[in-house]
């Protein structure tokens, strides 16, 4: 690669980078100043003071242990039932499988706004509005997560798996002990992606729960951005500012750890579901 794209690329991840970083500084800085200079840097002005307040006005603890829980189970069930579906999609041959395809590539071009209320609706028949049901259920088992695990196993031979069945191993085994293991880089990118958007996520959560003792994260960051908005903190409005900072800089590190570690396998397994259509 010449030198002026190492530059180019160099410039292009700075800029990329530019604003966690000036999160991340100015949650340590008072609110005043980053209101009054906010691209300022003055090290004799650091101060853990927005971390300890942030604290004190948001349950973050809550919210990272919500999250967590609805990460851990939603994630699991995205990719145990996923990869099961797309070997089904790849692999075998059944009535009605192209119309079941196309039915749920379909449901990759509905807006996430216009399932809303027909899942709030069910979740309140069910009784499930304001539980970690109705928060991990609903979108674990996604379109997407099937497709990309179908295209992911489409690259893998069919006779690899002809061999397995003529010695005698079942589809379960076959799959477990064959088809899982050639596509660890596929699942190690879905497990990314589906950590990401479940990590994010913020319209489903804000509807299907009204306590504060099941609100994830993103929901926590939202009413402290609204205390901002609405002037909810009096006079000292402008410390919201660095609590808002503070907050979403402890939100980001779980997001920049998975990425960082799992960033060779997001990249083989991007590459790894272009293969074959």
């Amino acid at each position: 690669m010449k030198p002026g794209r190492y530059g180019l690329l160099t410039l292009a991840g700075l800029i990329s980078l530019a604003p966690l970083l000036w999160m991340a500084v100015s949650s340590l800085k008072p609110g005043a100043d980053i209101i009054s200079s906010p691209f300022s840097f003055d090290p004799s002005h650091l101060t853990l003071t927005n971390f300890r307040t942030m604290l004190d006005t948001i349950p973050i603890g809550t919210g990272f242990r919500n999250t967590a829980i609805v990460v851990l189970l939603k994630g699991a069930l995205t990719m145990l039932f996923c990869p099961m579906a797309g070997f089904a999609f790849a692999k075998y041959t059944f009535p009605g499988k192209r119309v079941l395809f196309a039915t749920v590539l379909t449901t990759l071009m509905l807006p996430t706004l216009v399932l809303l209320i027909p899942l709030l609706l069910e979740m309140s028949q069910l009784g499930w509005v304001s539980t970690f049901q109705a928060l991990i259920l609903p979108g674990a088992i996604d379109a997407f997560g099937v497709f990309w695990m179908r295209q992911v196993i489409l690259a893998i031979p069919d006779e690899l798996l002809d061999a397995a069945r003529v010695d005698g191993a079942g589809e379960l085994r076959i799959f477990t002990s064959i088809v899982l293991p050639v596509i660890r880089p596929g699942l190690a990118a879905l497990g990314v992606l589906t950590f990401i958007n479940i990590y994010n996520d913020f319209v489903w959560p804000v509807v299907a729960v009204n306590d504060e003792q099941h609100q994830t994260l993103q929901v926590m960051l939202s009413a402290l951005a609204q205390n901002i908005r609405s002037g909810q903190l009096g006079a000292d409005w402008t410390s919201v500012w660095g609590q808002l900072l503070a907050a979403s800089t402890v939100a980001a590190i779980p997001v920049l750890i998975v990425f960082v570690v799992l960033q060779r396998h997001l990249i083989k397994g991007v590459m790894a579901g272009s293969l074959k259509g």
